[in-house]
């Protein structure tokens, strides 16, 4: 049985400082002791996206606060936690680096092991957090970066069985928004206008769909967007909603589409399980009604568990990062040495072939 264990997490992957101190107890069962998230969407919706060199700064001016508020609304002294959890990859490289180097010397300085958690492990772990999963499970991961459906196996055991092969879905989103005049960050701005649209007035494509493999495409639905765009223009308050629901309408076909042949692949892999198989959907557009609406039908289908995780836990915290550090710490995972690296690009899936595109840090999906 695994020890009590009580983590300090840190998040600087993209936009969002995050710390926050997380308890594990012998039996699995998690306790969130504090979670302090300061956003920066006022710092980068002039540019209409992130800017790094800005996120990177913001985090220098926010972190060492946001590390003390998170220690003091746990009423925890460093010389109570057990260890250190920090984001290392995926993401800006800038900003890995402001919270990784912090973190080392938290840990230095504290005598204290450090965890460098890979950011996409702690969105594939939320959910034994919240809802104590057993595994194996799916986890869709829909987010500005990343759109994966990955096999979670176990800590440190993970398949990638799609990717995207251009857009990530989130980037689909707030690319859309722009080209349409919405403002940052594009996903609400999509979702808020497509309320008061007919999703039946433009056929826009659904790439991929009908296609045995698990991947995903969104830049053929992005083109076709601003092609439309572009005839009717200029466009009316009514057409903007008009193409925000045709928009979201193809966007929920391809999913239905996607994870339904993933879900049955899944029961073909695992039909000997005891218990009732689970698809956990994580990131930022998991906040997209109709993409939940979607998923939780998929589910009902074939009957499966839709777990969606609380959305503060859906997008960057540091809850998820201090429980990563947590999972591996009680299965025995020996903590980094001081002398690890940041990296922008980090697949779970390191054997998974790369399908965007491979550069000197590694595959970038």
């Amino acid at each position: 049985m695994a020890p009590f264990l009580r983590i300090l997490g840190i998040e600087t992957s993209c936009d969002e400082t995050a710390a926050a101190v997380v308890e594990r107890d012998a039996h699995g069962r998690s306790n969130v002791l504090s979670d302090v998230v300061l956003s920066q969407l006022d710092e980068h919706s002039a540019y209409g996206g992130v800017v790094p060199e800005i996120a990177a700064r913001a985090h220098v001016e926010a972190l060492d606060t946001l590390i003390n508020e998170a220690l003091q609304r746990a009423d925890v002294s460093l010389c109570e936690v057990d260890a250190i959890a920090v984001t290392s990859g995926p993401g800006l490289i800038g900003g890995l680096l402001v919270g990784l180097m912090t973190g080392k010397a938290i840990a230095k300085a504290a005598g204290k092991p450090l965890y460098a958690v890979n950011h996409l492990e702690g969105h594939a772990l939320t959910a034994r957090l919240t809802d104590g999963l057993s595994f194996p499970y799916l986890m869709l991961l829909v987010s500005g970066g990343h759109t994966q459906l990955i096999l979670v196996r176990g800590i440190g055991q993970y398949e990638r069985w799609g990717t995207t092969i251009d857009d990530a879905l989130g980037e689909a989103f707030d690319k859309t928004a722009k080209l349409l005049g919405l403002p940052y960050p594009g996903g609400p701005q999509v979702e808020e206008a497509a309320k008061t649209g007919n999703p039946d007035r433009f056929d826009f494509p659904r790439p991929l769909v009908g296609e045995t493999r698990l991947d995903f495409s969104f830049s053929g639905l992005k083109t076709a967007v601003r092609q439309t765009a572009a005839d009717i223009a200029p466009l009316t308050e009514q057409d903007v909603a008009d193409v925000c629901a045709s928009f979201q309408r193809a966007i929920s076909r391809t999913l239905k589409d996607r994870i339904g042949r993933g879900l049955q692949r899944f029961r073909a892999e695992f039909g000997h399980l005891d218990e009732q198989p689970a698809l956990v959907v994580a990131g930022g557009v998991a906040a997209n009604l109709e993409v939940r609406a979607t998923l939780k039908a998929l589910c009902d289908k074939y009957a499966f568990r839709f777990i969606a995780p609380p959305l503060r836990l859906c997008t960057d915290n540091a809850v998820m990062i201090a429980w990563a550090g947590l999972e591996r710490m009680a299965t025995g995972v020996a903590p980094d040495d001081l002398d690890v690296q940041p990296r922008s690009r980090w697949p779970l899936d390191s054997n998974a072939q790369a399908l965007i595109s491979y550069g000197k840090r590694g595959a970038k999906a």
